[in-house]
């Protein structure tokens, strides 16, 4: 098992700050606040390119009524880049499962074999409404759960039917499969969410715990999975600050808090702690609201989740310590790490060109990635197994 790594695409906006900022402002302004990035064609392109060239295998796309539609924004983003895949974020429920099959089997044909899709069950009732939706957290869930199971079914290649409580489908079919044939990722801290990670995870992702933490949790999910007859492999969503010497990374992360005021962390810790997300709450506990003590484990660093909702965490230091710590999540079983940073075009380049020639050399990455934009074998685009991933949170 080696190393896979992917990166982010910030479609609800970027900047060299933690504040979370959308699309189009605070309070649905047409004008972004200043310093903000917005999140057109052109500066998401510029990002793609720049993980395609570095040696990322994805980048993942999140949902939201705060950010730009995933799937329009990353078809549109295949046609500038040649082998990046995309992890395309959407809602189960909000689309008929029979459709979402569909778009993903001609998603798949379009883009040559690049799309992963990472269906978002949603913890926030308050966002799920947005949408029309009005489910309770562990009903999401279930109905996450007949949902992958349509997909599946309609991706078969007969008539397939389906009876739930959530779900009455006659005949479920696309047109021609998706192939490759995506796996899937899943992702959730509940107890409601980890028989479905089981029956369905080929990857079960996790935000950015400590390491212990993050062991108990495949340890639960093997243990469920083991219970199906399946194995499921293992990925953590983190963020990274990565530099040159161990200084300089400290010194980035505490200007990211000090730009932080006291009001802006406390309505973020308002807001995040309503959330139904168990893992949300695992994020939350980890730094308690508290400027004090964010180093949760060596060179792991929780400040980003004090006003930042979903992965929470940052690996931060030299090249060679985030390094260290990959390979300590590694050694658990750990394959793919979804990692970002701010603001995401600057941040790609200090772990593209400092992490990643650090990783290889220790030849823990994948060989089917590239090596700062060294080209790929020129079949691996269609022939490559692309994974369909299930997870919350950005």
């Amino acid at each position: 098992m080696t190393v896979r790594l992917h990166w982010f695409l910030p479609t609800g906006g970027d900047g060299r700050t933690l504040v979370d900022r959308h699309a189009y402002g605070p309070n649905g302004a047409s004008t972004p606040p200043r310093g903000v990035r917005t999140p057109d064609i052109e500066y998401l392109a510029q990002i793609a390119k720049a993980a395609e060239g570095l040696g990322f295998e994805a980048v993942l796309t999140p949902t939201g009524t705060w950010c730009e539609d995933a799937w329009l924004t990353t078809v549109a983003l295949a046609q500038h880049t040649e082998r990046l895949k995309f992890l395309v974020a959407f809602r189960p429920g909000l689309i008929s499962p029979t459709l979402a099959a569909q778009m993903a089997a001609t998603y798949q044909r379009v883009t040559r074999g690049r799309l992963l899709l990472n269906v978002v069950t949603g913890g926030d009732s308050d966002e799920q409404r947005r949408f029309g939706d009005r489910l309770d957290h562990d009903r999401r869930y279930a109905r996450t759960d007949e949902f992958l199971s349509v997909v599946r079914g309609a991706w078969q290649g007969t008539p397939y039917d389906f009876a739930g409580e959530h779900y009455r489908i006659d005949g479920a079919l696309t047109a021609l499969p998706p192939d490759p044939l995506p796996p899937l990722f899943f992702g959730g801290s509940s107890p409601a969410a980890g028989p479905v990670a089981a029956r369905h995870a080929d990857v079960y992702l996790t935000w950015g715990e400590p390491p212990a933490q993050v062991k108990e949790k495949i340890d639960w999910i093997r243990g469920l999975a083991e219970r199906e007859g399946r194995e499921v492999r293992f990925g953590v969503r983190l963020h990274t600050i990565s530099r040159d010497s161990s200084a300089e990374a400290w010194a980035t992360a505490h200007r990211l808090l000090e730009d932080l005021d006291a009001d802006t962390v406390a309505a973020a810790q308002a807001a995040l702690g309503r959330s139904e997300s168990v893992g949300q709450q695992r994020m939350l506990a980890l730094h308690g609201g508290s400027r004090e003590d964010l180093e949760i484990h060596p060179n792991l660093w929780a400040g980003v989740g004090l006003v930042r909702g979903g992965a929470g965490t940052a690996l931060v230091g030299s090249h060679a310590e985030v390094a260290d710590l990959i390979e300590e999540y590694h050694a658990l079983g750990v394959e793919h790490f979804v990692l970002s940073g701010y603001p995401h075009l600057e941040e790609a380049y200090w772990f593209g060109e400092g992490v990643i020639p650090e990783l290889a050399a220790r030849g823990v990455l994948d060989r089917g990635v590239p090596d700062r934009g060294v080209p790929d074998r020129p079949d691996a685009g269609a022939g490559a197994r692309v994974p369909l991933a299930v997870a919350g949170g950005r």
